[in-house]
């Protein structure tokens, strides 16, 4: 994007802090659709891909703000879809990781993303303290943080017979890594957790 671009943006707009923080250049998509098109979530969505991108596009207050109040920020599951079928080849999936940042940042996380937010945090808690994925901890964490405590309840007695849910977590060697990574990058962004 040349400087001349560049000046054109609103400063303090979520286009321009998106270019700023992660090198994405929202002003290049131009509407195609293809994003929407592709998206295996997008009927779930209160917005299609292309739209959110639009909105912030806009550089409106009003505009941003639905965006970062939108559950479609909070349903993309980054699967990369919409990044492939772009011919413009904006990274989509990172666009909408930031705006997930800021809404949880700035408080205006869609209060239908709750349980979304309680599974990452507990997500992210199971790495930290153990090293790698601790799925007993993981669905006792998410039951507490999200108080869906019956919630599949009855599977758990065969996943256990099985083995797929292990009483105790496996620890990996250097856990202690693992933890400044996280904190590095929790003070360095100020992520979710």
């Amino acid at each position: 994007m040349s400087s001349v671009q560049h000046q054109v943006q609103k400063k303090g707009s979520l286009m321009e802090e998106i270019l700023d923080s992660r090198e994405i250049s929202v002003q290049k998509c131009y509407q195609c659709g293809k994003c929407s098109a592709g998206c295996p979530v997008a009927e779930d969505m209160d917005y299609p891909p292309s739209v959110i991108m639009r909105m912030v596009q806009t550089e409106d207050k009003a505009m941003e703000e639905a965006a970062l109040r939108s559950m479609t920020i909070w349903l993309c599951v980054t699967c990369e879809t919409c990044a492939a079928r772009c011919p413009m080849e904006i990274d989509i999936p990172g666009v909408m990781d930031y705006l997930r940042q800021r809404s949880y940042e700035k408080g205006m996380a869609n209060p239908k993303a709750n349980h979304i937010i309680s599974f990452h945090k507990a997500f992210l808690d199971s790495i930290d303290y153990t090293g790698r994925l601790y799925e007993l901890g993981l669905i006792v964490d998410y039951k507490m943080r999200s108080f869906q405590l019956q919630q599949d309840v009855d599977l758990a007695p065969g996943m256990i017979a099985r083995g797929k849910l292990g009483f105790f977590p496996e620890l990996i060697k250097g856990r202690k890594n693992m933890t400044d990574i996280f904190r590095k990058t929790l003070h360095k962004k100020g992520g979710l957790k």
